[in-house]
């Protein structure tokens, strides 16, 4: 008898051995900046591969600490893109809010060493398959989050035929610390927005190596949600980003701010800047690192405790800056201002929010439409309103996280719902089917409704149209905008 069941032990080994070697399948080896590379086959999705982790620039860290993004690493042999990359360093998530939605906890430790992406694909080595591509810029309030979230799952986008780029980027005093002295070493008297920075340069990446893994470089779209939706607005701003991608959606980070009477918004001018700088520099130095130096050489953990440890001992409301800012260099102007005075990107927008998002968003969102078509272009606008079941099993659950809460379309537009907890209905299912197929037919032709048109009408003040997303059984009573919106429906 036991021999019996050390033998059925070793053929459950075996065959589980020959499981798990067919789920990772190796794709083609690839060469990239930086050297050779191959991924593995995606878990759900046929014919899908996935490369986890890939370095598209150096390690910003000691000197290259508060640096733009320098070139990344030689590597020797083939590098095996099978595990995601470090995160950037942030505080832990906590039990019932973000935590719980997403289930956290199988990602890499938070560090400094964070620049990292992902890239699903189905054409790895097809140089001529000219597959869109997507990136994607995680939300967080540029302090939290990470471009692997359960939630941004993305070999259903790969089994669309768009190619889907995840990155990681600096965040909070890491990714957009200012500073006097790093205004006096930086280009044009600039400091700050290096997380901005941290996007341009994975866009250059995709540029320059994406045909390797079947993309059309000529042919990216970049897309965020929450903060992430914010950083899209600035990249579509910012000089140093024009050109590298060729449409752009904008998920939950309002419109265009809507001037008051016989006034325009007000610019965000340099004196910003200054103001975040002196108050930083009046931060480190209480804390006894009184030049870029010492800065750089103090520990993680000194740099990102340093201003809450600041304001706690002296009561000053002292701030260090830790979102992006207008530096003259990366960014020049308000989203709002190169809105209205033209000079923002000349490419099409989706643009959209939540149920529960500020109900505020809706006036923003027909403004940019309306500002788009003055300036010649399209801008479609949606809202997601399908209240997300709940079955009890999660007590701890926060008020905020009820309802179509900020962040819930995430499961749809991805279509990850097999990663969260909640009891899915079929409906679900079809909605999220539907949403990818509106977000991937953006992708690959720059038109929600694909190459023949539909019922998705761009957003103006004439013609205020949201396709709003919903169940089949909600009533309009979850999305009454009197007579602000017209709801298209789904």
């Amino acid at each position: 008898m036991k021999k019996l069941l050390i033998l059925a032990s070793l053929l459950a080994l075996l065959v589980g051995c020959q499981k798990s070697a067919q789920e990772q399948q190796l794709s083609p080896v690839l060469s990239i900046e930086g050297g050779q590379v191959q991924g593995v086959s995606a878990d759900n999705v046929k014919d899908v591969f996935v490369f986890r982790g890939i370095p598209y620039a150096a390690a910003p860290i000691r000197e290259n600490r508060w640096k733009a993004p320098q070139p990344v690493q030689p590597w020797k042999g083939v590098y095996l893109a099978k595990r995601f990359g470090n995160p950037s360093y942030q505080h832990i998530q906590y039990k019932g809010g973000y935590y719980t939605e997403w289930g956290y906890g199988d990602e890499a430790p938070f560090s400094e060493d964070c620049l990292y992406l992902n890239v699903w694909t189905k054409k790895p080595g097809q140089t001529n398959a000219k597959l869109p591509v997507a990136m994607w810029i995680h939300g967080g309030g540029y302090r939290e989050g990470f471009g692997t979230e359960p939630e941004f799952d993305a070999q259903e986008w790969a089994g669309k035929d768009v190619i889907l780029v995840s990155i990681n980027y600096r965040l909070g005093v890491f990714g957009f610390l200012t500073h006097p002295d790093l205004c006096k070493e930086g280009p044009n008297g600039a400091s700050g927005n290096y997380g901005i920075m941290d996007m341009i340069a994975a866009l250059k990446w995709i540029r320059n190596n994406i045909a390797q893994f079947g993309g059309d470089p000529d042919n990216v779209m970049i897309f965020g949600q929450s903060a992430g939706g914010g950083a899209v607005k600035t990249l579509c701003e910012s000089p140093l980003a024009r050109g590298l991608f060729h449409k752009a959606v904008i998920m939950s980070s309002g419109g265009l701010t809507v001037p008051q009477a016989g006034g325009q918004s007000a610019p965000a001018g340099l004196n910003a800047l200054q103001v975040a700088a002196s108050n930083t520099k009046a931060v480190y130095d209480w804390a006894g690192y009184d030049t870029i130096e010492k800065m750089r050489a103090a520990d993680t953990e000194v740099i990102y405790a340093a201003g809450p440890l600041y304001n706690n001992a002296t009561g000053n409301a002292g701030s260090v800056t830790a979102r992006p800012i207008v530096d003259g260099y990366v960014s020049l102007k308000s989203f709002d201002d190169a809105a209205l005075d033209g000079s923002l990107a000349d490419i099409p927008y989706m643009i959209g929010f939540t149920m529960n998002d500020s109900r505020d968003m809706t006036e923003g969102i027909v403004a940019f439409g309306q500002n788009r078509k003055d300036k010649g272009g399209k801008a479609w606008a949606y809202e997601f309103a399908r209240p997300l079941p709940d079955d009890g099993s999660h007590p701890e659950v926060t008020v905020r996280l009820k309802g179509a809460f900020h962040s819930s379309d995430l499961w749809f537009v991805f279509k990850s719902l097999q990663h969260c907890w909640r009891p899915w209905t079929q409906g679900d299912w079809d909605l999220s089917e539907k949403m990818l197929t509106y977000w991937t037919n953006f992708a690959k032709y720059s038109d929600p409704n694909g190459p023949d048109g539909g019922v998705w009408q761009p957003c103006s003040n004439d013609n205020p149209n949201f396709m709003v997303f919903k169940l089949d059984a909600q009533d309009n009573e979850a999305s009454e905008y009197g007579k602000t919106v017209r709801e298209l429906g789904y």
